[in-house]
C-alpha cells in the first residue's frame, strides 16, 4: 500500500464525502451523482483516485458500476476513524439522509414492480425458468420440519409445497398484492400458513423461529444481499437449513428490465462469501441452465450448532 498516495487521496472535501458515504453503502455512479449533486465526470474522477489509492473497490453489474469500501484489516482503523469523525459533520449527515431516501425509493420500485405483476407473475416465471423447480430439494429438506418460511413468497406456489411437509409455514413478501394472491391460492388447501408483510432486510420473524427457509429468485431484488442472508441466519434455529436459488451473474439487460432486480444475478464465489459472513455453512452449490441462456445457482446451507465458517461440500 502506498501510504503517501492514500493520504493524498483524502486531501479533498469531495473525496472525503464520497468515501464516508461508501463506507456505509454500496452505490453506483448515477446514484452518487444524484446524492452529491455534481456532474458525472467529476464524480468518476474522484472515485478513480479513491479506488487507485486502495480505499474503494468496484464491480460491474450490467451497465452499472458500483463502488464500496475496500476490504482489508490494514484499512480498518482508518475507515473506522473516518466514520466516527464524520458523525459530527452536518454535510456528511445530509449525504446519508439523501442516500436513505434513495434506498427507500429502490424498495418502493420493487414493491411497485411486483404489485403491477400480481396477475402475470406465475407465467413470467415459467417463461424464463421453464421446467426448473426447487420443489424436489424442498420436499427432501422439509420432511419433518416444524416451521418453514418462504421469503418473497409471491403468489404462494412454494408455500403449498412447504405445507405438504412442514407442520407450519410462514410466507413473507413486501407486496400486499402478492400476499393476497397467496391467501387466495392457499384458501381451502389445509396448509397452516401465516402470511406476513415485510422486508427481507428486516424480517417479521423472531430469532430462531424457523428450521427451514426458502428464498427462490428473490435475493437479486435486495439492495444489500448480505443483510438479507444475515436475516435468514437470525431467524433459523441452530441446525436449520436454507435453500436459495437465483440467477447466475449475466449481462442481459432485457432480462433485468422484464423480471426486475437490483442485481443482475450473482457469481458462485460471491454467494459462498456471503453465506460464510452470515454464519452459515454451505453444504451444496449447484448450477442449473434455464431458458434464454441463463443459469440459476442453487445453494443449500445450514446454520451450525457451534462455530461456523466450514464449507462442507460444493458441486
Amino acid at each position: 500500500m502506498d501510504i503517501v498516495r492514500l493520504f493524498k487521496s483524502l486531501g479533498d472535501e469531495t473525496r472525503l464525502r464520497l468515501l464516508h458515504l461508501l463506507l456505509h453503502h454500496e452505490l453506483n455512479v448515477n446514484e452518487l451523482v444524484r446524492i452529491m449533486d455534481m456532474g458525472q465526470s467529476r464524480i468518476s474522477r474522484h472515485l478513480k483516485i479513491l479506488a487507485d489509492s486502495g480505499l474503494l473497490q468496484s464491480r460491474r453489474d450490467g451497465s452499472y458500476i458500483y463502488y464500496t469500501r475496500a476490504g482489508g484489516a490494514d484499512l480498518a482503523h482508518l475507515t473506522d476513524f473516518i466514520i466516527q469523525a464524520g458523525g459530527s459533520r452536518q454535510d456528511f449527515a445530509a449525504d446519508l439522509e439523501k442516500t436513505q431516501e434513495l434506498l427507500d425509493e429502490r424498495k418502493h420500485r420493487v414493491k411497485t414492480f411486483f404489485n403491477s405483476l400480481v396477475d402475470d407473475w406465475d407465467l413470467l416465471k415459467q417463461e424464463v425458468l421453464g421446467d426448473f423447480s426447487l420443489k424436489r430439494i424442498v420436499a427432501r429438506e422439509a420432511q419433518g420440519a416444524n416451521t418453514a418460511a418462504d421469503l418473497g413468497c409471491g403468489t404462494g406456489e412454494m408455500l403449498l409445497e412447504l405445507g405438504r411437509h412442514a407442520q407450519r409455514v410462514i410466507g413473507v413478501d413486501s407486496s400486499a398484492g402478492m400476499l393476497e394472491k397467496s391467501r387466495q391460492r392457499l384458501s381451502g388447501s389445509g396448509v397452516n400458513a401465516d402470511l406476513r408483510l415485510g422486508e427481507l432486510e428486516h424480517l417479521p420473524i423472531r430469532n430462531g423461529e424457523t428450521d427451514l427457509v426458502v428464498m427462490e429468485m428473490v435475493l437479486r431484488h435486495v439492495a444489500v444481499p448480505l443483510e438479507g442472508i444475515k436475516e435468514v441466519s437470525r431467524v433459523l434455529e441452530p441446525g436449520g437449513r436454507f435453500i436459495m436459488a437465483d440467477f447466475d451473474r449475466h449481462d442481459q439487460e432485457e432480462i433485468r428490465y422484464r423480471y426486475g432486480g437490483v442485481w443482475a444475478g450473482f457469481d458462485r464465489e460471491q454467494l459462498r462469501q456471503w453465506l460464510q459472513q452470515a454464519g452459515l455453512d454451505l453444504l451444496q452449490l449447484e448450477q442449473h441452465w434455464v431458458q434464454q441462456g441463463l443459469g440459476v445457482n442453487v445453494c443449500l446451507a445450514v446454520k451450525p450448532q457451534g462455530p461456523s465458517g466450514k464449507e462442507v461440500f460444493t458441486g
